[in-house]
């Protein structure tokens, strides 16, 4: 009975009632541990040093992957880069008499503006000024991107869409007021207006309110020199103004998108609990 007492609460048993796989008599032996199949057990310190680094691996990658759309993260930027990415292909591998018509029909100009002022607004929002590849294409990536993290993408196409707007129309009713009273030639009426920048500039100046102190200032400040600087080159005045008044009605935003960005941030916190 003692044997059998014995096997039952440690295990088959050596001579002295020792652990499995242990010698009777002699002192301080490592037990060794039960495995489940052949093979040796891992070692903590052989598991613990890779495991770590590959867990960090797909953190940094997440935080890099963070900065771009995605299309269920952020579906307004996702579908409209997608759309930029295929008209700046069409410009740049279309033959340039096909391209030349296509920025003409999509031109915010005076002319466009009286007889067909909701399609040209949106198709001269279809091209970016320089292709995928320029500053502003990137901006608005980036810009975008975060935005529509922080207040959605309704939210976001509207901040886009006011700047686009209104920036388009304070720069061209004046150029038709101009033209009608005599101090511009009638060939104003028919210049190029295109492009995604006053939506960006807007983009640029509402996410500034959503970011630190850090952040915000030095982001406006290095974005607002830009545009001073190209107004101050005087090559298009009045587009260039129209990116400083956009950059102010983002600025503007400010009380609505961080109301937007806490209700977000609730709800978010509400569904995880």
């Amino acid at each position: 009975m003692a044997r059998v007492e014995r096997s039952l609460t440690g295990g088959p048993s050596g001579p002295g009632g020792t652990g499995p796989g242990l010698l009777g008599g002699l002192p301080r032996q490592r037990s060794v541990p039960p495995t489940t199949g052949p093979g040796p057990a891992p070692t903590g310190s052989a598991v613990s040093g890779p495991t770590v680094e590959a867990a960090r691996l797909p953190v940094a990658i997440r935080s890099v992957l963070r900065l771009l759309p995605t299309p269920l993260g952020t579906p307004f930027t996702f579908g409209y880069a997608l759309v930029l990415a295929v008209t700046s292909y069409v410009a740049s591998h279309a033959d340039p008499a096909i391209v030349r018509s296509l920025h003409q029909a999509s031109s915010t100009d005076v002319a466009h503006l009286v007889r067909y002022p909701v399609a040209v607004l949106f198709a001269s929002a279809l091209w970016i000024v320089g292709g995928f590849l320029s500053p502003y294409a990137a901006g608005f990536l980036l810009v975008l991107t975060a935005l529509e993290r922080r207040i959605g993408g309704v939210r976001a196409a509207g901040v886009f869409l006011l700047g686009h707007v209104v920036a388009t129309l304070a720069t061209e009713v004046p150029v038709g007021l101009a033209v009608w009273a005599g101090h511009l030639p009638g060939s104003s009426l028919h210049r190029f207006d295109y492009g995604i920048s006053f939506g960006v500039a807007a983009s640029v100046g509402s996410l500034a309110g959503l970011l630190s102190p850090w952040l915000r200032w030095p982001l406006l400040t290095l974005f607002g020199s830009v545009l001073a600087e190209d107004l101050i080159l005087l090559d298009d005045p009045l587009t260039n103004w129209g990116h400083l008044l956009a950059l102010a009605l983002g600025v503007a935003t400010w009380p609505l998108v961080r109301r937007a960005a806490r209700a977000r941030a609730v709800a978010s916190g509400a569904v995880r609990t």
